[in-house]
């Protein structure tokens, strides 16, 4: 026992800042994307060809996150470095098209309205869906009730019921067979109900988009308040949207 506490002294506080300092993030972090359109070569397209899920397009030069698996093919591809992936977290977004990058800064998830936030601000509760992912995501998810990126300090946590919880997290492409399970979750949720999406296949059906077992993503009927992009997500990722939907974020000290 004393042993297990002189290690514990020894580690020190291990609670990740948010938002994190300056130089807190590594450099392989892969975060927000910067497009420098101007340094494209004319009918380059070697970026757009090796993407695996069609999230660049050219003749202007964009970007989708919400498609995007963060796999650098496109960077490794492009001769001009007109793409490269920064190390920010700031991802999230309110609505679908802010995940589209022309070349300019991306629009940040967007806080809700008062009313809704005077309700879940200081304590919100949350189910994850796991509809058909790989469980990378969900990782991601487990990983925020850690020491390191403690969530229950903002008053967020999940719940193990929708009845108890105040929105969906949902992870996967929606598969067919957790169609009917996630409909079921969402309608068993009380109102007023918060859903969001994380990751590439819940926002887009990312590498599974077209399959025929495959939604590709949140059903339409299922208004989505906040998108969360990554393959997966970093944790710090996740925080931030959660902070920025609840208006939090200058209470944290972040912009």
């Amino acid at each position: 026992m004393q042993r297990m506490l002189r290690a514990r002294l020894r580690q020190g506080h291990r609670t990740f800042e948010v938002p994190p300092g300056p130089g807190s993030l590594p450099d392989i972090f892969r975060g927000r994307p910067e497009l420098a359109p101007q340094l494209c070569e004319q009918g380059c397209s070697a970026c757009a060809v090796a993407c695996p899920t069609g999230a660049i397009g050219t003749q202007p030069l964009t970007l989708d996150l919400g498609k995007c698996l963060f796999c650098t093919a496109c960077t490794d591809a492009c001769p001009s470095g007109a793409i490269r992936f920064r190390p920010d977290q700031r991802l999230a977004a309110s609505a679908r098209e802010d995940l589209v990058l022309r070349g300019k800064e991306q629009s940040s998830a967007r806080a809700l309205d008062e009313k809704t936030r005077r309700l879940f601000g200081r304590s919100l509760k949350l189910r994850s869906v796991a509809a058909g992912d790989c469980s990378g995501c969900a990782a991601e998810l487990v990983a925020l009730g850690n020491v390191v990126f403690d969530l229950g300090r903002f008053g967020i946590q999940f719940v193990a019921s929708p009845r108890h919880a105040d929105g969906l997290v949902i992870t996967g492409p929606v598969t067919r067979n957790m169609q009917k399970a996630l409909l079921d979750a969402w309608e068993a949720t009380p109102s007023p109900r918060l859903v969001i999406a994380v990751g590439a296949c819940a926002i887009s059906g990312g590498p599974f988009a077209g399959a025929e077992a495959s939604l590709g993503g949140v059903p339409r009927e299922m208004k989505v308040d906040l998108y969360v992009p990554g393959c997966p997500p970093h944790p710090l990722t996740l925080i931030d949207g959660l902070l920025r939907l609840l208006g939090r974020m200058e209470e944290v000290g972040g912009s």
